[in-house]
């Protein structure tokens, strides 16, 4: 093998698969890490249970992808969700594919993962350097041909990989320094904007609701001139607003409105199976078998017992009174409530909380058939820094994984 030092800087998915990769083909690979351990985001993902792929076809997966999807054909034809999944199994841990194609160690932990990245990078020689922060990058020629720590070490390298992350969950070591030094070395940037976070409401009833979980709704989210229907899922209520499965997918859309309208809001349809006329029948049915009750204890058989009060409340009916005494003008307020409780969005949580970063390094100043920036020979990205977001459900851990690995394969041979 001719000698060629590679170092990967961020020990997430992207990175250690880099790492990896490089590893296999060739000697003198280094890892720089700043935290004390390997993984720390990816320990998290998942629920701590790792949610890392997904197992839908190769146009279903970059379907997923809020835009610049087709980026990472190349990526995914070298190494995909098959590849991933083959990957660790042939390593002794077994997976398992549940609802929606999410794929999940059978352990249901995250840190099984993370136990067979590490020993790969132990098998192939991989140095790894912990709590060690980068601070620039020396060149010559255009040409990598070193790192600068910010102890003052120095780190050789005639290919330098960066797998630094975005800027989400920032505790896990994601402060966008990479970002920092591409946008130095002349990358372009494209704004960093929150994905897969949570949202705040003006209403503050969700306080109420805190940790409840509306299951089997459907969200619509408007600004008065253009709409997003969500598919049937769940709904979690927060001290602040609104998060759960459905939010998180489709609050990037909601986060790019937000930058240019101040009026949108989300109706919850919490009986999607129904129609408003299906709805009419079956209160009316309610009503006459059970005229002496109160109304709060007819729609006890509708809606969970935690959303019963708020929903009076917010249809401005007595909870005390009986269902004979409910007028026509009540019943249609119910009707509708049902199908569309309505909720102002004010802002998304801080990018911080959220579960990924859109935005990054532009996808115009990197090569998608090798990862190697258009701007300087020999310098590498992967992962969440470079502009790509996707869905839940395994897509984005993919993406990491697949650029990781086309990363370290072309920095290795190139």
């Amino acid at each position: 093998m001719n000698e060629k030092r590679i170092v990967v800087v961020g020990g997430g998915s992207a990175g250690m698969m880099a790492a990896i990769r490089a590893g296999e083909l060739r000697e003198g690979v280094t890892l720089i890490e700043k935290n004390p351990i390997l993984g720390k985001k990816l320990l998290l993902s998942g629920k701590g249970r790792c949610n890392l792929t997904n197992a839908c076809d190769l146009d279903s997966f970059i379907k997923r992808f809020s835009r610049n999807g087709q980026f990472l054909r190349d990526a995914f034809n070298k190494f995909f969700n098959l590849d991933l999944m083959r990957f660790f199994e042939q390593r002794g841990l077994k997976l398992k594919t549940e609802r929606q194609l999410r794929v999940f160690p059978q352990t249901n932990r995250s840190d099984s993962i993370v136990e067979v990245l590490k020993k790969e990078l132990y098998k192939n020689k991989v140095k790894v350097i912990y709590q060690a922060i980068m601070k620039d990058i020396f060149m010559q020629d255009n040409k990598i041909k070193g790192l600068l720590l910010r102890d003052g070490k120095i780190i050789p390298a005639d290919r330098l990989i960066l797998a630094t992350g975005g800027v989400s969950f920032r505790f896990t070591g994601s402060t966008g320094e990479g970002l920092d030094i591409a946008k130095k070395l002349g990358h372009r940037i494209v704004p960093l904007r929150p994905g897969l976070v949570p949202l705040e409401t003006r209403q503050h009833y969700p306080r109420l609701l805190e940790g409840l979980t509306l299951k089997n709704i459907r969200l619509r989210f408007s600004d008065s001139k253009r709409q997003i229907d969500s598919g049937i899922g769940e709904l979690l209520f927060t001290s602040f607003g609104i998060s759960g499965p459905l939010v998180l997918s489709l609050s990037g859309q909601i986060v790019d409105w937000l930058q240019d309208c101040n009026t949108i809001y989300v109706e919850i349809d919490l009986k999607p199976a129904l129609t408003k006329e299906q709805l009419r029948a079956r209160l009316l049915r309610e009503f006459k078998l059970n005229p002496k009750k109160a109304i709060k204890n007819t729609l006890k058989t509708l809606l969970p017992k935690r959303l019963m009060d708020v929903f009076i409340d917010i249809a401005k009916i007595l909870p005390d009174k009986k269902v004979s005494q409910i007028t026509q003008k009540e019943r249609e307020s119910l009707i509708s409530l049902f199908k569309a409780m309505r909720l102002d969005i004010t802002r998304s949580r801080p990018i911080d909380e959220a579960m990924v970063t859109r935005g990054g390094i532009s996808l115009k100043d990197i090569n998608p058939r090798t990862m190697e920036s258009r701007l300087i020979k020999g310098l590498y990205f992967a992962g969440e820094l470079i502009d790509i977001d996707a869905d839940t459900g395994g897509f984005n851990l993919q993406a990491a994984f697949s650029t990781g690995y086309l990363a370290g394969e072309s920095a290795a041979l190139n």
